[in-house]
């Protein structure tokens, strides 16, 4: 193993003995019969825990989320080296070289003046790696767009396989190709709607999201959390609804649309009042 950088002042170690005591004999019943495919979700649950916490601006919850997600890469590595495969030593190790590797303008005489650089270099030398692991089948043809992970969810999917094809020059030449192509699928949705064909309207709804998730690339939005924010601003105001529809001891399902309507107008020009600078 490499030489740690400095010496390690947080250890690993008590954590991994204490997943290593839930798998062993006389540990915890549930932990023993966990594998890497049935943690696939809880890793899911935490990465996202995460990202609350950091949005809420809470560290205390944050120092925790991270906890549980680092206990995650504890119980995949112990769960692998109790067939000899790899242990967490091996997972340090790896992103400890790769990113001394990776990082040839800090570790070695390579230069990278400006964060684009960096991210260039990156691509460049991930490829290489690839390439020289012998990963693919001698068959088949290097592409830009190995490495994506298939599990991202739909919108940064997109946008990242739209971001690796950009590289290349494969994109429009300004943002109005981007919407041009917006309204040419809004156009073929609605073909889609009126003729009945449910296989057709499936496609087109996701050619639609493409586009508008190419829109959002060339407006330099990231769509996932765009979406995010928009639907946490749904909630919010669908909670004042509800508030406001308790305080006057009414059946939110009794009201009417108009009603709730208003109440939701309400509720903007309350966030639009406290956003708006004092006088």
């Amino acid at each position: 193993m490499r030489k740690p950088l400095t010496p390690a002042q947080h250890p690993l170690d008590p954590l991994v003995s204490v997943m290593a005591k839930l798998r062993g004999p006389g540990g915890c019943p549930w932990d023993r019969e966990q594998d890497h495919h049935t943690l696939k979700k809880y890793l899911i649950e935490e990465a996202y825990e995460v990202l609350d916490a950091i949005d809420q601006g809470d560290d205390r919850a944050l120092v925790e989320e991270l906890g549980d997600v680092l206990l995650q890469v504890v119980f995949h590595s112990q769960i692998a080296s109790e067939t000899g495969r790899f242990d967490i030593d091996d997972v340090v190790a790896a992103i400890t070289e790769k990113l001394i590797r990776r990082h040839p303008h800090v570790f070695g005489d390579a230069d990278a003046p400006d964060a684009e650089t960096v991210l260039q270099n990156w691509e460049k030398l991930k490829q290489a790696e690839k390439a020289g692991q012998g990963q693919r089948d001698k068959e088949s043809v290097p592409s830009l767009l190995d490495g994506i992970p298939k599990h991202l969810p739909a919108l940064m999917l997109a946008a990242d396989v739209q971001k690796r094809a950009a590289k290349v020059g494969f994109e429009w030449e300004d943002a109005q190709g981007a919407l041009d192509k917006v309204e040419e699928e809004w156009r073929e949705l609605n073909d889609a709607r009126e003729s009945g064909d449910r296989a057709r309207l499936f496609e087109e709804w996701g050619d639609l999201f493409f586009a508008l998730v190419n829109v959002a690339r060339y407006d330099g939005i990231d769509p996932e959390e765009a979406l995010r924010q928009a639907t946490k601003k749904f909630e919010r105001r669908f909670r004042f609804i509800e508030a406001q529809a308790a305080k006057s001891q009414r059946d939110l399902a009794e009201m009417s649309l108009e009603e709730m309507d208003a109440l939701w107008d309400e509720a903007k020009r309350l966030e639009d009042k406290e956003s708006s600078p004092r006088s």
